[in-house]
């Protein structure tokens, strides 16, 4: 069975653009909602470092800066070795829609994936359900 290759998920949000792009491309953002601890180089060649308490960390290549319409990164594929060079693209585009934003995210990559790696794609597909949804409690509270 083949690995599909992309994700996406689009949601309305009550915010303005602004707003959404400070919660994804700033550390405190990031720290808010995607990690526990964030700190951010937002330009393109850049990093940003995600942690989840002392269990987990992520570095983000940073690829594509657009305010406010247009973050894009690669980061590694959960599963594989550190070492391996394979990376997954995300990238949020944001659209006013009134007073909100249409936030959608896209991550693509999954079909150079080995069959045995599915699980990675099904992992991601779930998560960015669950992580959209803390993106929307974290804007709602601030």
């Amino acid at each position: 069975m083949t690995v599909p290759d992309r994700i996406e998920r689009q949601i309305e949000l009550a915010h303005g653009p602004q707003k959404v792009w400070a919660a994804l491309t700033t550390a405190e953002g990031l720290g808010g909602w995607f990690g526990s601890e964030a700190d951010v180089d937002l330009r393109p060649g850049g990093e940003a470092h995600l942690r989840w308490g002392d269990e987990h960390a992520a570095t983000l290549w940073i690829q594509v800066v657009e305010p406010p319409s247009r973050f894009a990164y690669t980061w590694a594929i959960y599963g594989l070795p550190e070492s391996d060079p394979r990376r997954t693209h995300v990238e949020f585009t944001l659209e006013p829609d009134g007073d909100g934003t249409r936030l959608t995210v896209v991550e693509t990559g999954f079909a150079q994936l080995p069959d045995e790696l599915k699980t990675t794609y099904d992992g991601n597909v779930s998560g960015w359900r669950k992580e959209l949804g803390e993106l929307v409690e974290y804007l709602d509270a601030a």
